[in-house]
């Protein structure tokens, strides 16, 4: 019987391309996924089947809760489903829930929010068991500094200087509704929530940021930046490990 199946799904993206399945590359979470699933019900390998993910992380972000759904042919149980996905799946990928869900449910064209952390840590001594998944600063940053000019990014906004991608053609309007910026012991942690990002957004945003915290640009600046709509005016793409999806708003 086809049923559509909505996932919640964790993963480490340290050896992996991104979400998104590459022509060549076997080393993608959607591609794992499909992999598994297609095994799972008999799907010939020359028959069309999508696994749709929330969101397209790049290659080394991570994932606490990325959603995700597919359509299939199965009279497994929602919990057999998870427990053949999680035997099968490899240690760095987890699916933490599976619900059948209403026919029209897509876990892209739906979501309503995200919620993104980017983690940095600095210090004298070295992020030993956390080193996958934080980037490590030179230096301390002012936080009050980067607090000050994220306040320039927060509503509705072409966002164009901080998209990845130069060839984008359709709209770069979002809106960034909360940014959040953390310090605890040695550990920064920025928390970026929006009804979509573009390509690299968050890492460019982060980078920008970041540079405002070591003083190389002006919180005021910062405006200018994301009025000129011009990638070359903000600040360097930060690194992929630091990034993680933590949650989509339905």
């Amino acid at each position: 019987m086809k049923r559509n199946y909505k996932f919640i799904i964790s993963y480490d993206g340290t050896r992996f391309y991104g979400w998104e399945r590459q022509p060549g590359k076997d080393m993608t979470i959607q591609g794992k996924l499909e992999s598994v699933l297609r095994k799972m019900t008999n799907i010939p390998d020359d028959e069309t089947f999508n696994i749709i993910g929330a969101g397209r992380t790049d290659a080394g972000v991570h994932a606490r809760a990325m959603t995700a759904n597919a359509v299939l042919d199965t009279d497994m149980t929602e919990d057999e489903i998870q427990s053949y996905m999680n035997q099968y799946l490899p240690d760095d990928i987890s699916v933490n829930e599976v619900r059948v869900c209403s026919d029209r449910f897509h876990a892209r064209y739906n979501a309503l929010g995200k919620t993104y952390r980017y983690t940095c840590w600095y210090g004298a001594s070295k992020p030993v068991f956390d080193r996958k998944y934080v980037t490590i600063l030179e230096q301390k940053p002012d936080a009050d500094k980067m607090r000050e000019a994220a306040e320039h990014l927060i509503g509705t906004h072409d966002f164009k200087s901080f998209c990845g991608n130069n060839k984008m053609k359709k709209s770069t309007v979002r809106c960034v509704d909360n940014i959040k910026i953390e310090e605890s012991g040695n550990y920064i942690r920025f928390y970026f929530h929006g009804n979509g990002f573009l390509q690299n957004m968050v890492r460019i945003l982060t980078g920008t940021l970041l540079e405002v915290g070591y003083g190389n640009i002006t919180a005021d600046r910062v405006k200018e930046i994301l009025e000129a709509c011009n990638r070359q005016e903000a600040g360097p793409t930060a690194p992929p490990m630091g990034l993680c999806l933590m949650k989509v708003d339905y």
